[in-house]
């Protein structure tokens, strides 16, 4: 044995471990996923989600607040919609004075240095459930499809959204969005592309939270097949040249190589997203004493930090934030 070399004396004291740790966890790295839908002093809880809410507006104002004073520094936002609001075509999604573009409003005018994100894809406004336009035979069309996420888009932005984050996986619809963008004078808006968005099992609550789920079908033409990770370089170059600002991993835990890998072959910020249902997952061990969810919570939050993502959308986002402040 080489005694000479003795690891663990760099582990001796929290001090220690503190001065010589490799990546740290702030509030500065999260961004926190926000449902809003209409009325007023609503608040409607996610059964599959505990501890996270539908908001009306006004309640939604109150939550960035506390946001903003945790440092989390952006938020990014779902709009839960009636049924009656929805068609094959997403027409409420480009229209200017609809719930999603008066929300974005209403957080920028009450918290302008907040960041906020907006989500580009169909299904939320769709009656079919699907990301693009469905065909009559059940294709998902993506040329078709591409000419209304660039109004989503437009619609979003011009309602003061920091962030346009495309989560349809349709072709080329980073270029078409930014020249849409371009051609109404938004040339600020940054693009944050869902650029490697598998097709999982782990999105249930939050299609629970949305109404969202295909109607028939599922997504596996247009999102990823989980054994890729070469497909996902691939995305990551077409997103790149054209355009994109930041990438995107979602989901996060399956996927810790692919925050790697595209972190290693990419000079682009990455981000990933810790989705709804390993949320849930780690709620529901908590809940029944297998797990202390306080410290799991910040585990994973690390592990996708040590991974290489800058940036992570969470929906623990609070709960973390709270506890770095006491640390």
């Amino acid at each position: 044995m080489n005694i000479n070399q003795r690891p663990r004396r760099n582990r001796k004291s929290e001090a220690m471990r503190s001065m010589v740790r490799e990546n740290h966890l702030e509030a500065r790295h999260l961004i926190a996923p926000l449902f809003v839908i209409e009325g007023e002093n609503k608040r409607e809880e996610i059964s599959s989600m505990p501890g996270q809410y539908r908001l009306s507006i006004d309640l939604l104002l109150k939550e960035c607040e506390e946001l903003v004073k945790l440092g989390v520094p952006c938020v990014s936002l779902f709009p839960a919609l009636s049924d009656d609001l929805k068609d094959k075509y997403a027409t409420e999604s480009a229209n200017p004075e609809g719930l999603f573009p008066r929300a974005i409003r209403a957080v920028k005018e009450r918290f302008p240095e907040l960041l906020v994100m907006s989500d580009v894809a169909m299904d939320p406004y769709s009656s079919d459930g699907h990301d693009g336009l469905v065909s009559d035979s059940g294709e998902i069309l993506n040329d078709e499809t591409l000419p209304i996420l660039a109004k989503m888009a437009v619609t979003q932005a011009q309602a003061g959204s920091d962030i346009i984050g495309p989560s349809d996986m349709m072709d080329s619809r980073v270029s078409y969005i930014i020249e849409a963008l371009d051609k109404h004078g938004l040339t600020q808006t940054s693009i944050m592309s869902y650029t490697a968005k598998y097709a999982s099992c782990f999105y249930g609550p939050f299609r629970d939270a949305l109404d969202s789920a295909p109607k028939s079908g599922d997504k596996k033409t247009y999102q990823m097949d989980p054994a890729n990770v070469e497909e996902a370089m691939r995305e990551a170059r077409l997103d790149t040249e054209e355009g994109a600002d930041i990438l995107m991993v979602k989901p996060g835990l399956p996927y810790l190589d692919v925050v790697r890998a595209l972190k290693q072959s990419s000079e682009l910020p990455i981000a990933v997203y810790n989705i709804s249902g390993e949320y849930a997952m780690i709620k529901a061990a908590s809940e029944k004493g297998w797990l202390d969810g306080e410290a799991a919570m910040m585990e994973v939050l690390l592990s996708f930090r040590r991974a290489g993502a800058d940036m992570i959308l969470t929906y623990f986002a609070k709960e973390a934030a709270q506890v770095l402040s006491r640390s």
